[in-house]
């Protein structure tokens, strides 16, 4: 039946427009473009939000550190929780006023002639190379350092500076202490942003991550601790100078596998070649020796109880997070590669059961189907007709 008003002049279109959200095509249309939408919004939020949310993330794995250390103080004392995060608290802050009142002004001294001596032995190195014609000039090797400086990206800015490094330590203190006081209230508010189908699983996860991340972190602390002591014990015996600000430098740098266990081999041997030949060669076998003593006993023993994460991967992942977020990406890359294994072991797990429920709730259906399921006669011999 054609409109009364259309005529051979006006011609009305009589199909839904594209401003029609009736219509189950526009409707279904909307929604694709609204996810597409959505995930350009998502990532271009993370680009631009990527230190805030380090600094995040930095606060939970600091949170996971004083989880961590309630939990173990729990099989001693039975307390409750904020008062066992106190204790912790305050036994980090005691061991570190401590150690910088008891080391203070040794470790400033040796700090200083550290720089010194790195800075004599980086000369060295530069003019050898340089007669071996193998690297350009000093006035080039300075132009290449300002290019190179001067191309790192915005991302990095915040947290190159001191200023910008002090305040985001301290933002990281802030958040984990929230974190570890009341870790329930974040947790059940992660909860509600997920579907209520799709909680079980998401907290089984969440819990997976939380056991993970205390501990790598463990292990991490271990190996920290023992290594600066071994460090600095071999070295001081060897005669190698600075060897407790060595000490204390591979410690810190062990938060850190592969790239810090190299910074700091790099720094022991410019150390120990510059009181010495002799204690050069002490240094480069005290820190393999360290080093194999660290991967082959202490990793090992901590790997049991941690997640296992291939080295190339870990290696990887780190060359990335620090040319991408820089110090904060570098120091956070291990944790974040875990967490993200974690997730996808949990996915497979998921597929993997869902998988198996398909089949099985098959092959349920066959046996109906074929007489074999449950209260089903019996299938007679071939040939025969049931009733006969």
């Amino acid at each position: 039946m054609s409109d009364p008003l259309e005529s051979e002049t006006v011609h009305i279109v009589q199909e839904p427009g594209p401003n029609e959200l009736r219509d189950p095509l526009v409707r279904a249309e909307l929604k694709r473009a609204s996810v597409w939408f959505g995930l350009a919004i998502g990532v271009a939020l993370i680009v631009l939000l990527i230190q805030p949310l380090l600094i995040i993330f930095g606060g939970l794995v600091f949170a996971s550190m004083l989880d961590g250390g309630a939990r173990l103080l729990g099989r001693i004392l039975p307390i409750p929780r904020t008062l066992r995060i106190v204790i912790v608290v305050l036994l980090v802050i005691a061991f570190f006023v401590g150690l910088f009142y008891m080391t203070g002004v040794q470790i400033a001294e040796q700090a200083e002639q550290l720089r010194a001596t790195l800075e004599v032995q980086a000369n060295r190195v530069t003019h050898w190379i340089s007669d071996l014609g193998l690297m350009p000039g000093r006035s080039d090797l300075t132009g290449l350092a300002q290019q190179a400086l001067g191309s790192v990206g915005r991302l990095t800015s915040a947290v190159g500076s001191a200023v910008g490094g002090v305040a985001s330590f301290l933002m990281i203190v802030v958040l984990g202490l929230f974190v570890a006081l009341e870790p329930r209230i974040y947790e059940r508010g992660l909860q509600w942003l997920v579907p209520v189908d799709a909680r079980d699983a998401f907290a089984l996860t969440i819990s997976r991550m939380a056991t993970t991340m205390r501990r790598l972190l463990a292990g991490r602390l271990l190996g920290m601790l023992i290594e600066g002591v071994l460090i600095w014990f071999f070295l001081m015996i060897a005669g190698v100078p600075m060897a407790l600000l060595l000490g204390i430098i591979t410690g810190v740098l062990a938060f850190i596998p592969n790239i810090g266990a190299f910074v700091s081999g790099v720094l022991m041997v410019s150390v120990g070649f510059s009181a010495g030949q002799e204690q050069g060669i002490w240094a480069i076998i005290i820190y393999f020796g360290v080093q194999n003593f660290d991967g082959y006993v202490v990793i090992p023993m901590v790997a049991r109880r941690t997640v296992d994460m291939p080295p190339a991967l870990t290696l990887s992942s780190q060359i990335l997070a620090s040319t991408l977020f820089g110090v904060l990406g570098l120091a956070l890359a291990d944790p974040i590669v875990a967490m993200i294994k974690v997730a996808l072991e949990s996915e497979a797990e998921r597929a993997a059961k869902a998988a198996e429920e398909e089949n099985s709730h098959r092959r349920f259906r066959w046996r109906v189907r074929h007489g074999d399921g449950p209260g089903a006669e019996p299938a007679g011999p071939p040939g025969d007709i049931p009733g006969v």
